[in-house]
């Protein structure tokens, strides 16, 4: 296998190759535009065709320059709410972009990926489980996105954390869309007790600290806090 990871450190951004070298087929997990040559490359000097390109949540306010630029490597955009790929029966096709049910499995090569809804941070953020691997975006980053500094969907944050993320062994490893001091693997056993909204907290005590930074930050669709 081959594995990379892309940090971009103006912005704190964070995406992902996962490649099967033996059967010539990868995938990307929020890549951004502006590696697209770069990708383009690394896929090219192990001779990987792009099989998937997985996004775990998308910004109204960076997504159509991204999506001009992304539709550029020619693998269907898996993401929420837009029409499912051709890998299972019921699929259509708009393009490139494509969406995933709950519990779908995607396969590149001999691996599989398992995606997972987990919606919070947006309304319609995905999460992808390879092996031991969760990918899970800005599931976990809760103020931390310059994009998203506060949860769309509180209750749901809570419930995709509590039921998608801390109920998975203790030794799953966590991969997220935004680095924190250049840090962007993390395990749920660390998360579950040192996360400084997560971490001991109960679904009340979480919810009250998301309705104090409420108050403190612009609402949503504000044009300094746009989803």
């Amino acid at each position: 296998m081959y594995f990379r990871i892309l940090h971009d450190e103006r912005s704190g951004a964070v995406s992902y190759l996962l490649g099967d070298l033996d059967a010539g087929e990868a995938v990307l997990v929020d890549p951004r535009g502006a590696d697209v040559p770069l990708l383009r490359a690394m896929l090219d000097e192990h001779r990987l065709r792009l099989r998937w390109l997985l996004r775990t949540h998308e910004h109204d306010d960076v997504l159509k320059g991204e999506v001009v630029a992304l539709e550029a490597l020619g693998a269907p955009r898996i993401q929420h709410g837009l029409p499912p790929p051709s890998q299972t029966r019921t699929r259509t096709r708009t393009r490139n972009a494509t969406t995933e049910p709950a519990h779908a499995v995607l396969t590149f090569g001999n691996e599989h990926i398992q995606v997972l809804q987990t919606p919070g941070h947006t309304a319609g953020c995905l999460s992808y489980l390879w092996r031991d691997r969760l990918f899970c975006g800005g599931l976990l980053a809760v103020d931390a996105c310059p994009f998203q500094p506060r949860p769309a969907l509180p209750e749901s944050l809570w419930d995709s954390v509590m039921n998608k993320v801390f109920r998975r062994p203790d030794e799953t490893l966590l991969f997220t869309g935004h680095a924190q001091r250049a840090r962007t693997v993390s395990s749920v056993l660390e998360q579950r007790r040192w996360h400084p909204w997560f971490g001991g907290a109960t679904r009340d005590e979480f919810l009250a600290r998301v309705r104090v930074m409420s108050v403190a930050s612009p609402p949503l669709g504000h044009p300094e806090c746009r989803t």
